[in-house]
């Protein structure tokens, strides 16, 4: 059974990245010179790979040979000089880049940016190479938007629907038999020995972001270009989380520790504060970009294997890089649980450090 759904999902993965290579429109930019098949299939290659990274305004499953998408359309929303929505099927021109005309002001959708431009649709480009056109506020209900609504649902009816069973009788029974080990896990090697005995104040919020990443990291191992975790806003955004609770939940002797460390040299005090201040930014920063960086990298060495085999187009080629990709995404499948592992270790032990009594465990051990 596991070779089959192998099998399968590794054929819509390739099926995917040939329709892309052959029905997807290729960038604005005109090439230099004409360049040679290989070339050409390594541009294409990467193209594909970062309109994939990319977040998205339609949910596309798949591109067929004539360049037509096959999927579902998203709600776009932006403000500017008012509220503009409209489905992203009712406007193909601007999906495709084209300048287009909403309520006397033209717009253009460009690396799935919403700018603001001429009827020409003209864009500045600055000295770092991006757009220097107005943005409008996007509000738009977009591919990792969709995604982030739709595991926040199945979250909410998964848990409590296990909370339920749990009044009827004591073993669990559907989901519960998966979940419930893992719940215990996260209780009694991540919270307990990190956070101590005032692990049930941050039990909530550890279960709910290690299951909330684990999730989003499974679906972005899907063929489908969903990669939310790969999105360094959303990694910021949970780091945040963390660093907020952690910041108010902090006593005294974690703050006494950060502004005049005890039974240190005035001089070194002076030293160790901007230090340590620092270091409280810092670890917020490490959980983002640790997490952001490991699933950035897997979707990336996964598509550009497989593109390879386009490259070279020989028999070896044809043998190897398959290999390689299945290894390589089922290391991904282990990726996916331990960065929602690390995430959540690092977050208790954060809070940990914050909340630990220094003095209380001074009196504990005489």
């Amino acid at each position: 059974m596991f070779k089959k759904f192998a099998v399968l999902f590794y054929s819509i993965f390739v099926l995917n990245l040939v329709s892309a290579q052959h029905g997807e429109a290729t960038t604005e930019v005109a090439p230099a010179q004409e360049l040679s098949e290989k070339d050409k299939t390594s541009k294409e290659n990467k193209e594909f790979i970062d309109h994939h990274l990319l977040d998205a305004h339609d949910f596309t499953l798949m591109v067929d040979k004539e360049g037509h998408h096959i999927g579902f359309p998203l709600p776009v929303i932006f403000y500017d000089n008012g509220i503009h929505a409209f489905m992203s099927n009712s406007k193909e021109g601007f999906m495709h880049g084209e300048p287009t005309e909403i309520d006397g002001s033209y717009y253009k959708l460009h690396h799935e940016k919403i700018f603001k431009t001429d009827a020409a649709g003209t864009l500045t480009l600055g000295e770092d190479g991006f757009p220097t056109n107005e943005r409008p506020l996007d509000l738009s209900i977009t591919k990792s938007v969709l995604i982030l609504l739709l595991v926040s649902v199945f979250m909410l009816v998964l848990f409590a629907g296990m909370a339920k069973s749990y009044k009827k009788s004591v073993v669990p029974t559907g989901a519960a038999r998966f979940l419930e080990p893992l719940i215990i896990f996260v209780r009694d090697e991540v919270a307990i020995p990190n956070i101590g005995h005032k692990y049930k104040r941050f039990m909530g919020y550890l279960l709910t972001v290690f299951f909330f990443i684990l999730f989003l990291n499974v679906l972005g191992l899907m063929p489908f270009g969903i990669n939310v975790t790969g999105n360094i806003t959303m990694t910021f955004f949970l780091a945040i989380l963390t660093y907020l609770i952690t910041t108010f939940s902090a006593n005294k002797d974690y703050w006494k520790h950060i502004f005049w460390m005890p039974g240190v040299p005035v001089p070194m005090k002076l030293i160790m504060l901007p230090i340590e201040l620092l270091g409280t930014i810092t670890k917020p920063f490490a959980l983002m970009i640790r997490l952001f960086a490991n699933m950035t990298a897997g979707h990336i060495v996964v598509m550009s294997l497989i593109g390879l085999i386009y490259v070279f187009k020989n028999f070896a080629a044809g043998i190897a890089f398959p290999f390689l990709t299945l290894v390589i995404y089922l290391l991904e499948v282990l990726v996916a649980f331990l960065q929602a592992y690390i995430f959540t270790m690092l977050s208790a032990l954060f809070i940990g450090m914050a909340v630990q009594e220094h003095e209380h465990e001074h009196h504990a051990a005489h």
